[in-house]
């Protein structure tokens, strides 16, 4: 397969991926933000969601406070800012543009309608009337996205690095997720914790959990109130949780192996080992690490891989 056609269609994947986790993001600190707080807690709250997203610099530039509005306007309707929900919705469409006769007609015409639909919203301020209602829109749009591949094209190596992007982008964002806790805080969540806090914490972890989907899941699977080092477990280590950081890898690995070439076998190794640690993990190690500690190392070892991938498949060899 052309390495130019499997470049664009693993970025159209991960675009698609990285707007609705970038929505989930939003979400769950929007949903945060609605709680009785002080003004301190909230900014803190928004700081954390730039910071774990490494934007920012680039607000900074751009606006002298953090304001709920201010940072919301920047993730969603910016077109400066290459992550906001805009930016990626236009990447993620540029790139099937680029590839169309590598798509089915649905898959495009789901590309396209999207990204005409959400300029659409965005000049008759939809956004601003219902932010949550919005941040649901771009979920869907991406489940739909996702559906449409998996319902209507043939299972080849456009396929294949077409869900290799959504895996690995989605490793990324849960990762950020489960971490934005720490950032909003800066603290560790095991320790000695106030009424106040424990009271937060369920909050907090209920509208994180709720972000990826997986409230009624973790009652399904706990049958017990909300505890911090749970969440991290299943959202981290459970394979047969399809957000989670072990789910997310195990289809890395598969997709790898399909797609697999004579310069790919230290990738392989190197996403084999990182799902090992995942499947042999266990929480309490990694709380005793600390989980921040954890998740950091993590992000770097998928970065690793997103680059790995890219000079292996995507960049064509000299």
């Amino acid at each position: 397969m052309l390495s130019r056609t499997a470049d664009h269609l693993y970025w159209m994947s991960r675009y698609t991926e990285r707007a609705e986790n970038t929505a989930r993001l939003l979400d769950v600190n929007y949903q945060t933000s609605l709680l009785p707080q002080s003004a301190e807690v909230a900014t803190y709250g928004w700081q954390g969601l730039l910071s774990i997203s490494e934007l920012l610099p680039a607000f900074k530039e751009k606006h002298r406070q953090i304001t709920p509005e201010a940072t919301m306007e920047f993730m969603v309707k910016d077109e400066s800012n290459p992550s906001s929900i805009v930016s990626c919705l236009r990447a993620a469409r540029e790139n099937a543009r680029a590839v169309r006769g590598a798509l089915t007609t649905e898959a495009w015409e789901t590309q396209n309608t999207t990204w005409l639909e959400v300029n659409r919203m965005l000049r008759s301020g939809e956004f601003e009337r219902d932010p949550g209602a919005f941040f649901e829109w771009v979920k869907f749009r991406s489940h739909l996205s996702r559906g449409v591949t998996l319902g209507t094209m043939l299972q080849d190596d456009a396929f294949y690095f077409s869900r290799l992007g959504t895996f690995l982008e989605r490793a990324d964002n849960t990762a950020r997720l489960v971490d934005v806790k720490f950032h909003a805080l800066n603290s560790e969540f095991f320790g000695a914790a106030t009424e106040e806090d424990q009271e937060y914490d369920f909050y907090h972890w209920s509208a994180i959990l709720r972000s990826v989907s997986a409230f009624e899941v973790y009652r399904k699977v706990y049958r017990d109130v909300i505890r911090p080092e749970r969440v991290a477990e299943l959202l981290i280590l459970r394979a047969d949780m399809p957000r989670s950081l072990h789910a997310c890898l195990n289809e890395v690995v598969q997709n790898l192996e399909k797609v697999r070439n004579q310069q790919s076998a230290e990738t392989q190794r190197r996403a084999g080992k990182l799902l090992a640690d995942l499947q042999y993990g266990r929480v309490e190690e990694i709380l005793a690490t600390g989980l921040h500690a954890y998740l950091t190392q993590f992000l770097d070892r998928v970065n690793d891989l997103g680059w790995r991938i890219s000079q292996d498949f995507l960049v064509p060899a000299h």
